[in-house]
């Protein structure tokens, strides 16, 4: 396994360990902290014991924030604040951590799509912070999280187009293929899926310890539930 400098040690530029760099740009520096997660041999299938536990998560925060409004919840307040700090309308545009507890509060359940997808979605929610999860072998060489430009786009999961421009994204060689908000067609993690990136988003100002323990939890998640080995994992930004 690959781990990069964590601590107090901030870097703006990660090197994977096939040897392509994920990196942040002047729009990104001093305003995210990433936490980065690479993982081999991930089977991908339907597996009732990641439901069994998203759902005991879920009736928890059903019960600790029962009759608050999302506002009310302090723990929603790091993604809309990443959100702000690049000009973006949470009200618009969900974090896709908020869009979860929503439904978990308005007792519409949580979709059940596969192991790994479900995985990333428990940890959203235990989180509470934005994730990406993208299939390793679909990405296009380098990879860059910088706000998008004018014009920029990528069409999205069960969506119509994503427009980038002014927001938060992942691109490589091809152009967008993530955001906090919706991820892309071309990267989605599917059945042939074996090797996957995931990104999980918050303010520079977020606490790195507690990153560390996130990516060290999304990290077993994986391994109970899809069979995957962590290959590599760093922190890029803050």
């Amino acid at each position: 396994m690959t781990v990069a400098p964590e601590g107090d040690d901030v870097t703006d530029h990660l090197t994977l360990p096939d040897g392509r760099a994920i990196s942040l740009d002047e729009t990104t520096a001093g305003k995210l902290l990433a936490g980065i997660v690479g993982l081999e041999g991930v089977t991908v299938s339907e597996q009732p014991a990641v439901w069994e536990e998203t759902e005991t998560v879920a009736a928890g925060l059903a019960v600790k924030y029962a009759g608050k409004q999302p506002s009310e919840i302090a723990g929603l307040r790091e993604a809309r604040e990443l959100y702000r700090s690049f000009g973006m309308d949470f009200t618009r545009h969900r974090p896709s951590s908020e869009a979860l507890l929503r439904r978990v509060l308005n007792q519409k359940g949580l979709y059940r799509l596969n192991n790994a997808v479900d995985c990333c979605n428990l940890a959203s929610l235990a989180f509470l912070l934005p994730i990406g999860m993208y299939d390793q072998d679909q990405i296009d060489r380098d990879i860059t999280l910088r706000a998008g430009r004018d014009g920029e786009e990528y069409p999205g999961i069960r969506k119509a187009s994503v427009h980038l421009s002014g927001r938060l994204a992942l691109f490589d060689a091809q152009g967008g293929f993530g955001s906090p908000t919706s991820d892309s067609a071309r990267t989605c993690v599917g059945e042939n899926t074996t090797r996957v990136l995931a990104v999980i988003m918050a303010t520079a100002s977020y606490e790195r310890r507690s990153m560390e323990r996130h990516i060290e939890r999304f990290a077993s998640l994986f391994e109970r539930h899809c069979g995957a080995e962590i290959g590599f994992s760093g922190l890029l930004g803050g």
